[in-house]
């Protein structure tokens, strides 16, 4: 490899001011214009040795294997509070964008840093670990069965060894140098200690039904014996959404940050922060019923185990449908308790009534005021994202707005005049896209809110929301004066609390 240009230079023409450069002789001149030329070669060589060009172009790089969630593959809906939860709680749907961190061209006279080394995490098949030449031949079909069981079985002892991860190098460290309270700490990790063994407990059963060959005959019984222990779920992802919003109010705190960041760079944290590996759980939850439906769809119809299967993949389905429906009210519950009135007559009862919360997010008016506005189930409310005695509060901005008075209407690109002036048909063409209008009349007058989504995305989703509301709404009503012969004079609200909207697919 070649050295630095200009690494020999300590006297003679070069190290000559500027302004003596036309006191040089010929034969000097030619000397320091070759050098000239030298030093370029050489930064130009060094600026290819700065690249890792030891293995050959040819050679196959196994790609980082990374924690998936499933959560990845939802839209950022709040129809299904469980499902959606990791997505909401990093950002809500009107928060998504596709920054990228700016990516500089390396300089070729500075010395390029190895990146750290990050641990990996190697993708394991059963066909690729146990040997299959035993005695015995394997129809294509079985050998997809028992791939699905060797899944289930290899998830299990990677959530295993990411909750211990997530206890010994961030809980553990944080609470000995008391960068967090004990107290802190405890809110933000919530019931995690307890999650270890219960899933210790199935990776031994697994473990211990598969035969000195590798393969499993039956998993379903298995199944059926264990699935009521994720009741224990309940409380923790309940504690979801308080432990973000706790853990990204501490981020705030250059000690937290610090330890959160030098975390992120180690080889350990195979590039994913605190927040992932506590979001790992609730991504397994949802990905059972996946799973299980994947061994059963090559389970042979004569197998005796296909009964378990059916019968497991049922009480799965029960298990996250009533965490999902505990997470949403829970969910719904803390946005409602830092919601502030300016008067009391911004206080509505569809608030308090409210159960669930269909979406929510940071939206934009016309006049380009960052708004936060919550749609419940029965209300619209429109806020301004607050800080009081250091937590995230939400003041009500403008009268809420009941769902079943509400009117909404999507504009065209363009046509949404900023800062309620003509001057918006002249402005940037970026500026008004991705607005929609509702509209309502109280006490006989019309009063309208425009609103400005991120992205187009954010601004369907929204649309669909307000509209399934909207429908919710008509179809109880409906029902009601259907099953009642008479009004019910001591009723003023109408009570959704059993209503579930349905996932909008995109």
């Amino acid at each position: 490899m070649q050295t630095r240009a200009g690494g020999d230079e300590g006297s003679g023409p070069m190290l000559q001011r500027k302004e003596s450069f036309s006191l040089l002789s010929t034969s000097e001149k030619w000397l320091f214009s070759r050098k000239r030329k030298q030093r370029k070669r050489d930064a130009d060589s060094l600026s290819l040795c700065s690249l890792d060009i030891n293995e050959p172009s040819s050679k196959r790089v196994k790609p980082l294997s990374r924690v998936t969630s499933l959560a990845n593959l939802l839209p950022p809906v709040k129809a299904a509070p469980l499902k959606r939860i990791g997505q909401t709680l990093q950002r809500s749907i009107s928060f998504r964008s596709d920054c990228r961190p700016e990516i500089t061209a390396p300089r070729p006279w500075s010395r390029q840093i190895a990146p750290p080394i990050t641990k990996r995490r190697d993708s394991k098949l059963w066909s690729e670990t146990f040997d299959l030449g035993l005695g015995h031949m394997l129809s294509s079909k079985e050998i997809k069965r028992q791939e699905a069981i060797f899944e289930l079985s290899q998830g299990e002892q990677d959530l295993i060894e990411d909750l211990k991860l997530a206890k010994k190098a961030y809980r553990d460290p944080m609470l000995k140098l008391s960068i967090m309270t004990e107290h802190e700490l405890n809110q933000i990790f919530g019931t995690l200690d307890s999650l270890i063994p219960l899933h210790e407990d199935l990776l031994s059963r697994l473990r211990e039904a598969r035969k000195p060959d590798g393969s499993t005959d039956h998993v379903g019984h298995i199944l059926v014996d264990w699935l009521p222990c994720l009741e224990t779920y309940n409380s923790y992802c309940s504690n979801q959404v308080a432990a973000k919003a706790l853990l990204d109010h501490k981020k705030q705190d250059h000690r937290v940050h610090d330890f959160l960041q030098r975390c992120l760079e180690s080889p350990f944290s195979r590039k994913l922060d605190l927040w992932s590996f506590l979001d790992i759980p609730r991504s397994r939850l949802v990905k059972y019923p996946l799973l299980l439906r994947e061994i059963l769809k090559h389970t042979p119809n004569e197998h005796p185990d296909r009964q378990h299967l059916h019968q497991a993949i049922n009480m799965i389905q029960s298990i996250v449908a009533d965490i999902n429906t505990q997470t949403g009210e829970s969910e719904c519950r803390y946005y409602k308790e830092r919601l502030l009135y300016l008067e009391s007559g911004q206080r509505d009862l569809l608030i308090d009534s409210s159960r669930i919360l269909s979406c929510h997010g940071e939206l934009k008016n016309n006049r380009g005021a960052k708004l936060h506005v919550f749609l419940f189930q029965d209300v619209l409310v429109i806020t301004r994202a607050i800080t009081q005695n250091e937590q995230l509060c939400y003041q009500l901005y403008r009268q809420p707005i009941p769902v079943r008075d509400l009117e909404w209407e999507d504009l065209q690109d363009g046509e949404m005049r900023l800062g309620g002036s003509i001057r918006g048909a002249f402005s940037n063409n970026e500026r008004t896209k991705n607005f929609f209008r509702v509209a309502f009349r109280s006490g006989g007058q019309l009063q309208t809110h425009c609103f400005q989504a991120s992205d187009t995305f954010n601004k369907q989703q929204w649309l669909n929301c307000i509209r399934q509301a909207k429908e919710a709404v008509g179809s109880e009503e409906s029902a009601t004066e259907t099953q009642t012969a008479a009004p019910c004079s001591d009723c003023s609200v109408m009570d959704l609390t059993e209503l579930t909207l349905t996932p909008v697919k995109t």
